[in-house]
């Protein structure tokens, strides 16, 4: 039997040969860090029982296995600058001190894992003065962690930084250097711990100078204590044999660590713990989970031609905690060689987890090179690739926005004061009489009043009724608005006091001016749709994916998305479960509801080859937006009504079973139009997300579930890698004919600002209406 150093081992006569090799392999192989020190020494007393052997010591396991936070820490170059960056300006006048010291550690370290089983008392001796010469390191490395949580704003924390400088360097003369016997601290379980009893009273010492280390002691012992602790954790100086080699870090990590959401990792640590984490791990996202930051840390720790196997929630894959964890890992040497997805947790808890294993490339001349040989496994299936999204195919990163989708999608006009509109429900509004008294007396009126619909009417309105108008001037100044003195009566009585109040910024205080004119006029949107005599929409946020033709001659809401199109064949292709599921993915949501965002989920969408131009998706949608139009009609209910019948497990009725049946054949002919008609169209009804059941439930009835009659996850899965690899293909091309979408764009807006002039031509051309 033989260590990792090569050494021979002799099994004892009285060793059953497994149990040794275990107790061996706690000692020399295994380490473990934890924020929990109960949960450190539960893992101790397991391993102990693991290894347990009549007739000797425990194991010895203090130096291996510790209490502290993985996340929060420094290496040794940050240690030796004094800051949590990169700074070339600061030299450590005792770096050989600093340097002879982990020297030492590695020494005292080495010799633990050299005594034998018999020498338990000796190991910890060594161990106590190996923890006792870290102290210095220690207090130097929490003294930076406790500048950058000490302030909120970089520059307060750079200053802060700078004085905690001060006064390491003052104590460091005053002690000579020994700062764990001069300033007190005594060992304790796991870490050198700070005791002010124990300040050496030296007569040689100023009182000041005593009163200086004080504040010192206090200033760790503070970020180490209280309900939102920060026990500062250095990998590298805690652990120095694994990192002080050639090819550092470990072999091998495993863990289940925590997930937690924004909030909850807001809430749970001490302030400032989330500007920490963006700042250790570089192009990560504030809305991350927290597992991303651990599969970084995993990522970082980790030597080449190493592994680590990992348990994260199942979002690991998707948003901005893909983007933080496995698309940086991925795009930085990491080869993710076996995944499952979606594994159900043993128990009673309703917890789906994903289990993720990484390899670790090898950085040679500047370039990460891609040396695994072995097979690859997703979902137990062996695949050439497994991506940042656990798919088969496609890229790492987010998904490109495509010029061909440029000018084609548009958020309605934010009107900012519903003192515009005419609403009989809205006590903020005036009353629709008014409004048509108004135009009676002043027929000009009508010239500005237009009708208004927003998410609300497109989804509960059989019809997709408006029920709504609103006043608009466009880009009128206030001159030419005052042409319309009857509204701008209205306008001045109704906006203009709540707009005073917008004086913060630079915006608001724009708004404030022009209060005459919306938040947003949307103009770009009314140019682009002037040449259609219908358009389709979708509400921005929406428990169900649809869509619906309005017509063009309308001031649509900052609660609807406008698409410039009104082919039956484009409504095809929006409304099909293929653009559902891209949506779903790459937007967000909104507490249940589904969140349509234009940059992320129609922008970057590749739409099929030709598909202005397929019949079948012309006549495919026509058949079904009809039967759908004629069956609210007939059933007196709107959108959401709708899809709510046609995703409940226990509708029969034969018309939802004919819509959902229709909705297929949609979805047969978008694929078949991508040339992908081998994928199954077979739907089933899942749930979006599993809730526990509540104990106390007064109104004596349970809330309903979220069933969604769609596609198995596998097919959801093969449609977005193939998406998103249409999407690079796309992309790619565009840029061989010298096309940049997001350029482009840039480009175009910044003409526009130049030439743009406060004039009548500025006004909104909307069709059907009547220019002044």
């Amino acid at each position: 039997m033989s260590d990792r150093t090569g050494g021979v081992f002799e099994i004892p006569p009285d060793e059953e040969p497994l149990l040794y090799a275990r107790r061996l392999v706690a000692q020399r192989c295994l380490y473990g860090v934890d924020k929990n020190p109960f949960a450190v020494n539960l893992a101790k007393l397991s391993l102990w029982l693991a290894t347990l052997a009549k007739s000797h010591p425990f194991t010895f396991l203090d130096h291996a296995f510790k209490w502290g936070d993985s996340l929060v820490g420094l290496n040794k170059e940050q240690i030796k600058n004094f800051s949590w960056i990169a700074d070339t300006t600061y030299t450590d006048p005792n770096l050989p001190l600093f340097n002879q010291s982990i020297t030492k550690v590695k020494v005292y370290r080495d010799e633990i894992f050299n005594l034998g089983d018999s020498d338990y008392e000796k190991k910890r001796d060594v161990y106590e003065n190996a923890e006792l010469e870290l102290t210095e390191t220690r207090v130097k490395g929490d003294l930076v962690i406790a500048a950058f949580f000490a302030k909120d704003k970089d520059k307060a924390r750079k200053e802060e930084l700078d004085k905690f400088r001060l006064m390491f360097k003052k104590m460091e003369k005053q002690t000579g250097a020994r700062v764990g016997v001069r300033m007190g601290f005594s060992v304790g379980r796991g870490l050198a711990m700070l005791n002010p009893d124990n300040v050496d009273n030296d007569d040689n010492i100023d009182n000041n100078d005593n009163v200086d280390n004080l504040e010192i002691i206090n200033i760790c012992d503070n970020l180490k204590s209280g309900a939102k602790s920060v026990p500062v954790f250095n990998w590298e100086i805690e652990f120095p044999e694994v990192f002080d080699r050639v090819n550092p870090g470990f072999d091998a990590i495993i863990g289940n660590p925590p997930f937690a959401g924004k909030n909850t990792t807001i809430n749970g640590n001490i302030e400032g713990y989330l500007d920490w984490l963006k700042v250790v791990n570089p192009e990560s996202h504030g809305n991350a989970d927290l597992v991303a930051h651990f599969f970084r840390r995993a990522f970082d720790i980790l030597r080449e031609n190493g592994t680590f196997g990992l348990i994260a929630t199942n979002t690991i894959a998707q948003g901005d905690t893909r983007s933080t964890g496995l698309r940086y890992i991925c795009e930085n040497g990491g080869i993710i060689y076996n995944a499952q997805k979606r594994l159900k947790w043993p128990g009673l808890a309703a917890v789906v987890v994903s289990v993720v294993h990484v390899f670790k490339g090898q950085y040679i001349k500047g370039k990460w090179l891609n040396n695994y040989a072995d097979k690859k496994y997703l979902d137990n299936q062996e695949v050439d690739l497994i991506s940042a999204f656990l798919f088969h195919a496609g890229g790492n990163q987010d998904p490109k926005v495509l010029l061909a989708n440029a000018n084609k999608s548009f958020i309605g006009s934010y009107v900012l004061g519903m003192g515009f509109t005419f609403d009989d429900d809205n006590p903020d509004a005036t009353p629709i009489a008014e409004m048509h008294r108004l135009i009676t007396e002043n027929p000009k009126n009508a010239e500005r009043i237009f009708p208004y619909i927003g998410g609300e009417e497109v989804n509960s309105s059989p019809t997709h009724a408006h029920r709504r108008y609103v006043i608009n001037f466009g880009e009128m100044s206030e001159e030419e608005a005052r042409n319309y003195p009857d509204l701008m009566n209205i306008v001045e009585d109704k906006v203009k006091p709540a707009r005073a109040h917008l004086n913060t910024n630079a915006i608001g205080r724009k708004r404030a001016e022009s209060w005459w004119k919306y938040g947003s006029s949307a103009q770009e949107l009314y140019n682009g749709i002037s040449q259609f005599n219908r358009v389709l929409v979708t509400s921005r946020h929406q428990p169900h994916w649809c869509t619906a033709f309005m017509e063009a001659n309308i001031v649509y809401s900052e609660a609807l998305v406008v698409f410039a199109n009104e082919q039956n064949s484009f409504f095809t292709i929006l409304q099909s479960r293929i653009h559902e599921i891209w949506t779903r993915f790459f937007g967000s949501s909104l507490e249940d509801r589904l969140r349509y965002t234009p940059s992320d989920c129609f922008e970057t969408f590749p739409f099929p080859e030709d598909w202005e131009n397929n019949a079948i998706l012309e006549q495919t949608g026509k058949t079904y937006y009809e039967y759908r139009a004629e069956l609210m009609v007939k059933n007196n209910q709107g959108l959401t009504d709708t899809y709510n019948r046609f995703h409940d497990p226990d509708e029969y009725d034969s018309d939802i079973l004919k819509l959902r049946e229709l909705h297929t054949a949609m979805d047969k002919a978008v694929l078949d139009a991508y040339g992908w008609g081998d994928i199954s169209t077979e739907c089933t009804f899942l749930l979006d997300y599993e809730e526990e059941e509540e104990e106390d439930n007064p109104k004596g009835r349970n809330k309903k579930k979220p069933w969604r009659y769609r596609w198995t996850e596998a097919t959801h899965d093969e449609t977005l890698a193939k998406l998103l690899d249409l999407n690079q293909t796309r992309y790619e091309a565009e840029i061989l004919g010298g096309k940049v979408a997001e350029g482009k764009k840039k480009a175009n807006t910044k003409k526009a600002a130049k030439t743009r002039k406060p004039t009548t031509d500025n006004i909104p051309t909307i069709t059907g209406f009547t220019e002044p």
